[in-house]
Formats: C-alpha cells, sequence, structure tokens
C-alpha cells in the first residue's frame, strides 16, 4: 500500500449539525467540541448543532465551527489507529491540518481561527468584496484577464487554483464582475458567484494579515510531526517558523489546492481521507488523479466504513 493523506476542508462545507453524531457516540470527539466551548466563551457547539445555518455561515462562526467539527471525527479516525504520512488543508483547513499534525494545540487552533474570521471580516466591509468560481478556463488565460481588470483600477486576482478548470477569483465587487464577464467573453464554460462575506486569499486581506501575525505571535506554534502540504507554496512545511510565516501569506495569498494534490502524488501518496463535512476536496482530487483512492469521513457511518476499508487491507 501507498501513502496516505489526511485533507481538512475549508469554509463552506459547515452544515447544521456537523460532528453531532461524532460528540454523541464518542467522549474524545464530543471533549473537542466542549474545549472549543469552553476557549471561545460561547456555545459554539449550540451553533453548530442547532443553527440557524445563515448564522453558521458567518466568517468568524464557520472557521471555529468547521475546524472543531472535523478535529472531532479526526479524533474518531485516530482512535481507530489510521495514521496519516502527510496532511493538507484547504484554506482554513490548513489549521486543522496543524493540529492532527501536532504543530499546535486544538484550543490555540480555535482560537486563531475565530480572530481570523473577525480579522477577514473586518478587512474589507460587507458587500465591498467577493470571489467567483471560473470553470473551463486554464489559469494563465484568467490570470490574463485578472491582470488587464485590475490594471483598470479594480482590484481583482486568482485566490484559489482547485482542479483543472476550476479556479476561484477573488477581489473588489467591480473587479470580479468585470473580470467574470470578461473571461466568458474569453471562453469561459460558467462563472458561479460564491456567496462569501469578502475577497478572501488577495491583495486586500493584507490588513487582517498583519493583525493575524500579533494573534499568532501570543499563541504556541511547535514543528510539526507530520509533513504538511502548505497552501502558498503546495510544498511540505514542518518547522515551526515556517509554518508560521505561510499561515500569515495564506491570508492574501491564493491556494494552489491542485498543486497540493499533485504534491501530495509525487511524494507517493494514492490514498486520500478527507476528514470533516462534505465532500468538496474528495471531488477535487477525483478531478485531479481519477485513480486515486478517495475516502470522506464526514460522519459516523462513514468514519466506519472508511476504517473497514483501510484496515482491511
Amino acid at each position: 500500500m501507498g501513502k496516505i493523506a489526511f485533507l481538512f476542508p475549508g469554509q463552506g462545507s459547515q452544515t447544521v449539525g456537523m460532528a453531532k453524531d461524532a460528540a454523541d457516540h464518542d467522549d474524545r470527539a464530543r471533549a473537542v467540541i466542549a474545549e472549543a466551548d469552553e476557549r471561545l466563551g460561547f456555545a459554539l457547539s449550540k451553533l453548530m448543532f442547532n443553527g440557524p445555518q445563515e448564522e453558521l455561515t458567518l466568517t468568524y462562526n464557520a472557521q471555529p465551527a468547521l475546524l472543531a467539527a472535523s478535529i472531532a471525527l479526526w479524533q474518531l479516525v485516530d482512535g481507530a489507529g489510521l495514521k496519516a504520512d502527510y496532511v493538507a488543508g484547504h484554506s482554513l483547513g490548513e489549521y486543522t491540518a496543524l493540529v492532527a499534525a501536532g504543530a499546535m494545540s486544538f484550543a490555540d487552533a480555535v482560537y486563531a481561527v475565530r480572530r481570523r474570521g473577525e480579522l477577514m471580516d473586518e478587512a474589507v466591509p460587507a458587500g465591498e468584496g467577493t470571489m467567483a468560481a471560473v470553470l473551463g478556463m486554464d489559469a494563465e488565460a484568467l490570470e490574463a484577464v485578472t491582470n488587464e481588470i485590475a490594471a483598470q483600477g479594480d482590484p481583482v486576482e486568482p485566490a484559489n487554483f482547485n482542479c483543472p478548470g476550476q479556479i476561484v477569483i477573488s477581489g473588489s465587487k467591480a473587479g470580479v464582475e468585470k473580470a467574470a464577464q470578461l473571461a466568458k467573453e474569453r471562453g469561459a464554460k460558467r462563472v458561479i458567484p460564491l456567496e462569501v462575506s469578502g475577497p478572501f486569499h488577495s491583495a486586500l486581506m493584507k490588513p487582517a494579515a498583519e493583525k493575524l501575525k500579533a494573534v499568532l505571535d501570543s499563541l504556541v506554534i511547535r514543528d510539526a510531526a507530520i509533513p504538511i502540504i502548505a497552501n502558498v507554496t503546495a510544498e511540505p512545511v514542518t518547522k515551526k517558523e515556517d509554518i508560521a510565516r505561510l499561515l500569515i501569506e495564506q491570508l492574501y495569498s491564493p491556494v494552489r489546492w491542485e498543486q497540493s494534490v499533485r504534491t501530495l502524488l509525487s511524494l507517493g501518496v494514492d490514498t486520500f481521507v478527507e476528514i470533516g463535512p462534505g465532500k468538496v476536496l474528495s471531488g477535487l482530487v477525483k478531478k485531479i488523479d481519477r485513480n486515486a483512492r478517495v475516502y470522506a469521513v464526514n460522519d459516523l457511518a462513514s468514519f466506519e466504513a472508511t476504517v473497514a476499508a483501510l484496515k482491511g487491507e
């Protein structure tokens, strides 16, 4: 058997009720959710399990909620004795990966992403920035489009290189709308506006990055026990200095997800286990390499099925 990578989802995968069956069934999962409530000083668990969805989706709620749900599910996987050779997470999911790799405590990570969400929200007033997914256009052609619009004074740039033919752009509302129009004129199949509250992973997030540095400086970051594939570089990192620097750069740099998966494949990974709500990353991995073996652990039943499949080998 080849190597295993654990993948952790980012914002957009949150759903009311996520990880509830894990918390109901398992003491370690339950303890994670309780620790999140304690560290943040409010009942995040209530929001996770009961909603409403609109409140759960707010950036500063969605980020700690997804981290808590994903780590609760990871506790099940870890408790079953399944170990990863590498970890990676999409945007916010990078913090989940750091907890799984032993580079951050869960309590520090949940506090960091709550503050990260607040700072991202403050950096650009709601409604002034946005994001959109561009389908069916290659990276070079799309970068030419965003450069052209940005040169006219409306900030916009590629933010997530997700998989072949799926790239997310981010920037001012006008910049994203104009780039979307131009991309369609130049052959993009579809452009889908995203339900987000700001222009994440763009230069407009630089004010938030400076404040995030102060937050991370107040927390303990250790060398990782398992290499993490960083969003910014799509390369493995283990040193605490590199981890801290890249978390700050990540706020205003594109997420190189397709390249991160290709890096994992080149390192001998043939089995990917997505741990956390939804199956977004599983779908992206299959689009990058349809021969990869992909499992998603997003509830108790899928956890049991995944353990049975992997331990049966």
